[in-house]
């Protein structure tokens, strides 16, 4: 379990102070140099927040949201989840972390692909030391309130790629985690499966409260969220209310 470690590191679900990330490449001479790709990166991210972080490539959306995934670590800087600074732990700690307290939804749907729908749900409650009956039958469960259930014993390849992403969903809430990152989660679905899904997304904050946090450059995607961070080169140009709107579609 996380522990707080103070009270204005533990007020926010998400805290970041001074961030920087800087990957050493090797340039043709031979030397090594830091080429810096997040500078000075301050953020807090409240629980019940529906966030989107916008940017074009290479400017460091993706390297944040891997850092706010405790997938990477920050060269300089602090990184508070939950009221403990992540930033500089262990692997293994930085592991345990991300099954307990992190949802992921990628743009690939990063299923497994000789698994039945119902078996990918459970792998993290498996990760968590759980075992194979209690872990499929939560996973029935999460897949029933994501409309699959029908699905459970289909691959994944014999789902659509609407039904693949809420198999993913369900799989990123099946431990309950405080925390949702999706990185680009409608990239490779047409516009009215993307719909369905963020419709899904914006029914999971509105309903439970969940905290969600998500990468895309597409502004209709975007307008789901109520707040909106923009980088440019590594650092934010624009932290605030989302402009942009949509029209509500129906819930999921």
């Amino acid at each position: 379990m996380l522990t707080p470690q103070s009270s204005a590191a533990s007020s926010a679900l998400i805290r970041i102070d001074h961030l920087n990330k800087s990957y050493n490449l090797v340039d043709a001479n031979g030397k090594t140099i830091q080429n810096p790709v997040l500078q000075n990166i301050s953020l807090n991210i409240e629980k019940g927040e529906f966030v989107a972080i916008m940017g074009h490539s290479g400017s460091g959306k993706s390297t944040l949201m891997n850092i706010l995934g405790c997938l990477d670590t920050p060269t300089s800087g602090d990184y508070w989840l939950e009221g403990q600074n992540v930033a500089t732990l262990s692997n293994d700690a930085l592991a345990r972390i991300r099954n307990r307290y992190i949802g992921f939804v990628f743009q690939g749907f990063n299923l497994l692909s000789r698994m039945t729908a119902l078996d990918n749900v459970a792998v993290p409650l498996l990760y968590a030391g759980e075992n194979r009956v209690t872990s499929r039958k939560k996973a029935l469960e999460q897949l029933r309130r994501t409309g699959l259930e029908k699905f459970a014993m289909h691959h994944p390849n014999q789902l659509s790629g609407g039904q693949q992403q809420r198999v993913a969903i369900s799989r990123a809430l099946i431990n309950h985690p405080p925390l949702i990152l999706a990185d680009e989660p409608t990239g490779n679905l047409d516009t009215q499966t993307s719909e369905e899904i963020m419709a899904l997304f914006e029914q999971l904050n509105r309903e439970r409260g969940m905290t969600i946090v998500l990468v895309t450059h597409e502004n209709e995607i975007a307008a789901y969220s109520r707040r909106l961070i923009r980088i440019r080169d590594g650092s934010i140009v624009y932290d605030g209310k989302q402009a942009l709107t949509h029209n509500p579609g129906t819930d999921i």
